[in-house]
């Protein structure tokens, strides 16, 4: 599993100027690839949508769709405790790629019952509280957005942590009964910030200052040497245990 020793802050280090033949040529293909598989699945289904979280992986998303003029429809949720780093990103790919966002909130008042029986940050205290918090803010919300769709994209990828390593490129979800696509599963993390740095894809700030994964900022720290990738997601968890719902087969 990559760790930040190896990457060393590949967002800091990689620029479109140090991108060897070899390494232009992968990313060349597989984006290719990830163009062909939403294509695929556009014309065989129909209604497609992009959960973009707004992570290193889904600016590649992002800027594969709208180059290539794809017709997917484009979601993120807001959680309503994300860093303002990924506000201002959403403004930024907003202006560039001249879209619009369409965000999902989690309901107001399951937000107030949750806070107000168990307090403001009680997600530290235990495993059984903080996924009941990321279900109120994420899971509900997404399968809102999910709904009437036939098919749905993340950036997910194998490399990014323990629960992801058998990750399919294609799979059906049984959760929310529709087609899953991972376009990036196979894509290493030197892979993912090549196409950022070649094609000048904007990015979050935090990704500079060792956040190689981010989520809520209360669940989200910098990592350190010899931690793998996610490390910094919920990082008084287990590693077995850090996800929050989106993904549970």
């Amino acid at each position: 599993m990559m760790t930040i020793q190896t990457i060393k802050s590949q967002s800091k280090h990689i620029d479109k100027f140090n991108i060897n033949d070899a390494l232009l040529k992968i990313i060349e293909e597989k984006s290719q690839n990830v163009v062909e598989v939403i294509n695929k699945n556009i014309k065989a289904l129909g209604s497609v949508t992009f959960a973009n979280s707004l992570g290193a992986e889904d600016m590649v998303l992002i800027d594969l769709i709208q180059k290539n003029k794809l017709n997917v429809s484009i979601f993120s949720i807001d959680t309503g405790r994300l860093p303002s780093e990924t506000y201002n990103l959403i403004t930024t790919v907003e202006e560039k790629y001249q879209l619009k966002i369409k965000l999902y909130f989690p309901e107001q008042e399951k937000v107030e019952s949750y806070v107000n029986t168990h307090g403001i940050n009680a997600f530290y205290q235990s495993l059984d509280l903080r996924k009941s918090c990321c279900f109120i803010r994420k899971v509900e919300p997404l399968n809102r957005a999910l709904k009437n769709k036939k098919a749905w994209i993340t950036g997910m990828r194998q490399e990014q942590s323990q629960t992801r390593q058998t990750l399919k490129e294609e799979e059906f979800d049984e959760a929310h009964q529709l087609q899953k696509l991972n376009p990036l599963t196979s894509w290493t993390e030197l892979e993912v910030w090549a196409y950022i740095k070649y094609h000048n894809v904007p990015y979050n700030a935090l990704h500079d200052q060792f956040y190689p994964s981010i989520g809520c900022a209360p669940c989200t720290r910098a990592i350190s040497e010899g931690e793998d990738l996610r490390a910094g997601r919920w990082w008084w968890e287990d590693a077995q245990n850090k996800e929050c719902g989106l993904h549970v087969k």
